[in-house]
């Protein structure tokens, strides 16, 4: 189990590129199922969950060539259902994806739960509506059983607007026999991203970044070429880092078109970057003052769906408020233990009250002190390397192996930017 050291109060100077999009490459991996000519996806990012999702891509028959670190050509040829590793579909909660595309193209499918991150319940329910609307036949007896000839169009209301269940049935959708409208569906970026590149290879999606699709289907898809765009979820976690260190980073190929929501949020905490193109600048001087609503009432940061603010976000939030003048509630209705990473915050010196599973309230500025911690998630894991950058002293993160499933190469990036950060293997 990998460890980082980390000694805090040091500017971060310089500029980064993020990596391609986790939550655009995973979805986009599980959709090449679809085709039987072989697709080139570039900007790759090179984390652990999508290694894994190649490994299951793989057991299934799929043919991988590594053109280059982050470009990987996939040929699914010739795909079986076979059955999947349980202990690697606990790894990751995108094992759910290969429900839509392997019940179109195979027509049968057998899946152990998916794991992931431990944030509360996370109900795949929604994915079983949709797929069942276009014909499949959904069993669960503590393993997913999916089966079907070919699937018929419908129209389907989704329950929830769930992005993983959105995409699934985008996939599902995009072969079907007919017409699929798609309604109360997921529009992130990268649910809309993922349409493009089937529309790509031949689908049929429009009304792309909308929450009512319309899908034709098609009887094949062909290959392509795509590029997968930046993680935003990165960017925001860079911008912070930059924040609470009092530096000032360059992010080329930022994704700006994305950050409209998250831009306004910051800015109730005092933050603001500049724009240059598709590039982001965050200069060191930052007002860092939280901007009461009207009558001098606390202000609230609730996550919601897209194009609100998300909530993998609302953890990287929460260390940004500790160092701005003021009190700010977070309101994370989503997950049931999102909140309480916090905990590690108030071991630092952080004023946070935690007021149930989904509420804190946070009290700024204040000063953080170094800690030995362990990541219990992808973003509360990252949320910690921002406390651990800000505080005064040498900090340890133990259990890091979570933030690589979401982040590449954390030390490297930030000891680029001037960070003192060191990788350390406990044995």
């Amino acid at each position: 189990m990998d460890k980082f050291l980390i000694e805090g109060g040091i500017p971060l100077q310089g500029e980064l590129t993020p990596a391609g999009n986790k939550n655009a490459a995973l979805p986009m991996l599980a959709a090449c199922l679809l085709t039987d000519q072989p697709v080139i996806l570039r900007n790759v990012p090179a984390i652990a969950d999508v290694l894994n999702m190649r490994r299951l891509l793989e057991s299934l028959g799929v043919q991988f060539t590594s053109i280059d670190e982050h470009t990987w050509q996939v040929h699914a040829k010739q795909v079986r259902a076979a059955d999947l590793d349980p202990d690697l579909c606990r790894k990751i909660r995108t094992s759910i994806l290969l429900a839509g595309p392997m019940t179109a193209r195979a027509g049968e499918l057998r899946l152990p739960p998916p794991g992931g991150d431990v944030i509360g319940r996370r109900r795949v329910d929604t994915h079983m509506l949709a797929l069942r609307k276009m014909g499949a036949e959904v069993n669960y007896d503590r393993i997913f059983e999916f089966k079907a000839g070919r699937l018929h169009g419908a129209d389907i209301l989704l329950d929830e607007a769930s992005v993983t269940g959105t995409e699934n049935a985008i996939m599902a959708a995009a072969m079907v026999k007919g017409e699929v409208i798609l309604r109360n569906a997921a529009s992130e970026p990268h649910v809309q991203e993922l349409c493009h590149f089937l529309n790509s290879l031949g689908a049929k999606i429009e009304n792309i970044g909308s929450n009512t699709l319309h899908i034709t289907g098609v009887d094949s898809l062909h290959g392509g070429d795509f590029t997968i765009g930046p993680d935003y979820l990165e960017v925001v976690s860079y911008i912070g880092a930059a924040v609470v260190t009092r530096g000032s980073i360059h992010i080329r190929n930022a994704g700006s078109q994305y950050l409209d929501m998250v831009r306004l949020v910051f800015g109730r905490m005092g933050v603001d970057w500049e724009v240059r193109g598709d590039d982001i600048y965050v200069p060191a001087e930052q007002r860092l003052e939280v901007e009461p609503d009207l009558g001098g009432a606390i202000p609230e940061i609730k996550t919601m769906i897209w194009p609100a603010f998300p909530t993998d976000l609302v953890s990287i939030a929460i260390v940004v408020a500790t160092q701005s003048r003021g009190s700010i509630l977070f309101h994370d209705w989503m997950y049931p233990s999102r909140m309480f990473f916090t905990d590690k915050l108030v071991g630092m010196g952080a004023q946070i009250v935690l007021c149930d599973p989904h509420r804190c309230v946070v009290q700024g500025p204040t000063m953080l002190y170094s800690e030995k911690m362990e990541s219990p998630d992808i973003r509360a894991g990252m949320a910690l390397v921002l406390a651990a950058l800000s505080a005064q002293g040498k900090s340890t993160i133990r259990n890091v192996g979570q933030i690589d499933r979401g982040y590449e190469r954390v030390e490297q990036k930030l000891t680029a930017l001037g960070a003192r950060i060191e990788r350390q293997t406990e044995k």
